[in-house]
């Protein structure tokens, strides 16, 4: 039961977040492209490496934090979903260039950004 609840304390908290960052971007960002959810989902890249390498330092209590920030934090705060659905919504109005863009800026950005996470979480 413990690790349903951090997983639903961690998760809402992430969707808050992710809803509010990418309204944030989207509203200041004026573009076909879906900034919102791909730095959203970059942002959340970095931190999952950040959280797994940084938590493995600590034997105490590892299960519990991954839970709420890697499964909860960071599974509500990035959205495969929502990539998804901006992908054919852009297919569907032609902007084929964009959607491959945003398909493979996310994949390599996303890697990036998972290993910079990693490096940064053993740098510190």
């Amino acid at each position: 039961m413990q690790a349903i609840l951090l997983i639903f304390v961690g998760g809402g908290i992430g969707s808050v977040l992710r809803y509010a960052l990418s309204r944030w971007i989207n509203n200041t960002v004026i573009s076909h492209f879906p900034f919102g959810t791909f730095i959203v989902n970059i942002i959340g890249c970095f931190l999952i490496g950040f959280i797994i390498f940084y938590s493995e330092r600590y034997q105490e209590h590892v299960q519990e934090w991954r839970l709420l920030l890697v499964t909860g934090l960071c599974g509500g705060f990035t959205t495969f979903s929502a990539f998804s659905m901006e992908n054919v919504q852009l297919l569907t109005d032609q902007r084929v260039f964009i959607s491959l863009l945003y398909t493979m800026g996310s994949i390599a950005l996303g890697f990036l950004a998972t290993y910079g996470g990693l490096l940064a979480g053993r740098a510190v």
